[in-house]
């Protein structure tokens, strides 16, 4: 093979059009930057994850002024949750406009918002009126390969912005100094290409090949799939929510994705993907799932179930790294750098925001020159602080809700029947919790006192339950249920708020 090099030189080059890269390209070309992004695939892609934004992620987009990249495509909004808890159920909506806002205000991006792309519109569902008379925020869910082509026609029409399709196979790097990243090499209809850049961005998602390129342990774990079905014209209890289904099974959720379309997503506790011929995985749907389902959905439920087209996708988990020292000229956005589990709908409410955030300390009143290391290697660990936040919350409470709903043993199940009766006492008890999953209220603290404010609320309820003769079981539980919190929150926000 033949190895050319192009004699242009691009001050960034953005590795993957996903969710993230695009954001990023963007962001950086509309503030003056010549951006390369690089793609192996631009046709629409057919994932099963990334289809439900949280509030906080279209919070991002405005920043970035991209909004209207979920315009068009018969996107469903989102006012919260209904939570499915064996017979009981109930709602929880998410949080006013003014306390969100109050305390996490949108802040655009430098160099990136105008008149023209800063609101939402109208469109065959999506009503602004209704949209802006709303008192709470909203999310809004839809089919994932739509929207990413919404994005990518907006980073391909950006003027400053050059757009390739090919596999990159290689990090090039400064031949005097291996730390350096000058840029990339790329595979394109079995012939090799070297671009080259004053800075890299790697946003190649989660089966990244370059995230070692951080740290050699720098590798996911993979604990449960997530199965996704597709329902058709389902009956959902409470339109236009978010449904999350909770039992003696492993949590499912369920949310339209477009006007006949509904996603249902069921969690799998094994480290191995269950396929379609797995007689076991599919007496689990029918046996165990099917009947926690509302009993409107339930045929479309069945239905889906009996087509047997679904897919499987790995819940990994993947804390952020910092960066800036080694190797320099080359960041991880995205899933290359940080993964969360799906249940909360956050991955891309943190990706968007470390764009929107990645490129106010990117843009040229902050760095003129990507060469400057020392002043880049700053802006990354203003990043690597700023972010955490976010990432923290988000990531923290995406891993213990998941253990909290899974509830594969005593301590859980007792943790997990007082998250809902603490949910069911509403006031501060819902409106905390909803702010951390939406997004618009990332604060580590927050999610530290609510998360162990059910943990002895729990203690409580089973005292209560156990009553005076099952005393001196309660004590014992109440000790297992408080060291079971402490083993699946604490190292976990340890982790992202000091790694």
């Amino acid at each position: 093979m033949s190895q050319d090099q192009s004699s242009e030189k691009y001050d960034v080059i953005v590795i993957g059009a996903g969710v993230v890269g695009p954001c990023i390209a963007t962001a950086l070309a509309r503030q003056g930057r010549k951006v390369l992004i690089v793609e192996r695939d631009w046709s629409k892609p057919d994932r099963i994850v990334g289809e439900l934004m949280q509030p906080g992620g279209l919070k991002g987009l405005k920043e970035l002024g991209m909004l209207q990249a979920v315009n068009g495509i018969e996107a469903i909004h989102c006012e919260g949750y209904y939570i499915k808890f064996r017979d009981q159920a109930l709602e929880i909506g998410y949080p006013e406009k003014q306390e969100a806002f109050k305390t996490n205000a949108v802040k655009p991006v430098p160099g990136c918002v105008d008149e023209k792309n800063d609101k939402l519109l109208s469109d065959s569902t999506i009503n602004i009126e209704e949209w802006e008379k709303d008192e709470k925020v909203r999310g809004i869910s839809f089919h994932h390969g739509d929207f990413l082509l919404n994005l990518r026609k907006m980073v391909r029409e950006e003027p400053n912005v050059t757009w390739l399709e090919g596999t990159v196979n290689k990090m090039i790097k400064d031949e005097e100094n291996e730390e350096i990243v000058r840029g990339i090499r790329v595979k394109i209809n079995d012939k090799n290409e070297i671009y080259k850049a004053k800075l890299t961005i790697c946003c190649d998602g989660i089966y990244s090949k370059f995230r070692k390129e951080l740290s050699p342990k720098n590798v996911p774990t993979i604990e449960s799939y997530f199965v996704g079905l597709e329902l058709d014209d389902a009956v959902l209890p409470s339109p236009n929510h978010g449904h999350v289904i909770l039992g003696d099974h492993a949590p499912c959720l369920i949310y339209q994705i477009s006007p006949h379309k509904t996603r249902c997503l069921c969690a799998y506790a094994s480290t191995k993907p269950p396929s379609q011929s797995n007689r076991e995985f599919i007496d689990y749907l029918e046996n165990q799932v099917l009947p926690a389902i509302p009993k409107p959905t339930q045929p479309s439920f069945k239905a889906a179930i009996d087509s047997r087209k679904f897919r499987a996708m790995p819940n990994q988990y993947l804390p952020a790294l910092k960066q800036g020292r080694s190797p320099l000229g080359l960041i991880m956005l995205g899933d290359s750098l940080n993964m969360r589990h799906p249940l909360t709908g956050g991955g891309m409410t943190v990706g968007i925001n470390d764009a929107a955030l990645l490129a106010k300390l990117l843009c040229p009143k902050q760095i003129e020159d990507f060469e400057d290391y020392d002043i880049l290697e700053k802006k990354l660990r203003q990043f690597h602080v700023k972010r955490k936040n976010l990432d923290a919350v988000v990531n923290t409470l995406s891993i213990a809700l998941y253990a909290l709903f899974a509830a594969d043993k005593a301590s859980l199940k007792i943790l997990q029947n007082g998250c809902f009766k603490y949910f069911q006492r509403g006031g501060a008890c819902v409106l905390g919790p909803i702010g951390l999953l939406s997004g618009m209220l990332p604060f580590p603290m927050l999610l530290f006192n609510h998360f162990f404010s059910v943990a002895f609320y729990s203690i409580y309820c089973n005292f209560i339950d156990r009553g005076l003769l099952g005393f001196p079981i309660a004590i014992y539980e109440a000790f297992d249920v408080l060291f079971t919190a402490i083993y699946i929150f604490t190292p976990y926000l340890w982790n992202e708020l000091v790694n």
